[in-house]
């Protein structure tokens, strides 16, 4: 009776270091996918260096500027694109309202043709010339020339639809 005693004791020494051993051996089964998940959904959340904007058929890029104002916006964009429609203004500028309001952090400076404004912290402004105010900057749009940017814009031609996407 004592060795079966003895023998039952050992055994259950055995089962708990068992139990022990899994319990700190490397990755189980489906930790692999659990790890992907944060750097998949890190991807996700990553700043992009520039939005596309579309205008009657044409698409160009928007290099954007690191601020509050386009972490929103990039935000806002990566729920759906967002549509408005932008007016002349000034003989310098297209400018439209978001639809939203965006964090500003305006300071005084002097645009120049390609500028993407946040002004007022729900228009977006389109510069094909120059101002000097208070804005927050929100990023470029890349030209060869003036003349395609004017174009690009419909400088001067009234309103248009603006598309801004990720």
């Amino acid at each position: 009776m004592k060795t079966l005693l003895n023998l039952l004791a050992g055994l259950g020494a055995i089962l708990v270091l068992l139990a022990l051993l899994s319990c700190t051996q490397g990755p189980q089964p489906g930790a692999e996918q659990q790890q992907q998940k944060p750097e998949n959904s890190q991807k996700e959340t990553e700043m992009p260096d520039k939005i596309h904007i579309t205008i009657d058929g044409k698409t160009l890029s928007i290099v954007l500027e690191t601020n509050d104002a386009t972490q929103a916006l990039v935000g806002a964009l990566r729920e759906a694109p967002i549509q408005y429609t932008a007016s002349d203004y000034g003989g310098f500028e297209k400018v439209g309202p978001l639809g939203r309001s965006l964090p500003a952090d305006n300071s005084q400076i002097t645009t120049q043709a390609g500028d993407v404004i946040l002004y007022s912290g729900d228009q977006i402004v389109l510069f094909y010339g120059s101002n000097t105010w208070s804005y927050t900057r929100l990023g470029k749009i890349p030209y060869e020339s003036l003349d395609e940017l004017k174009a690009f814009l419909k400088a001067g031609a009234g309103d248009v639809s603006v598309t801004l996407a990720l």
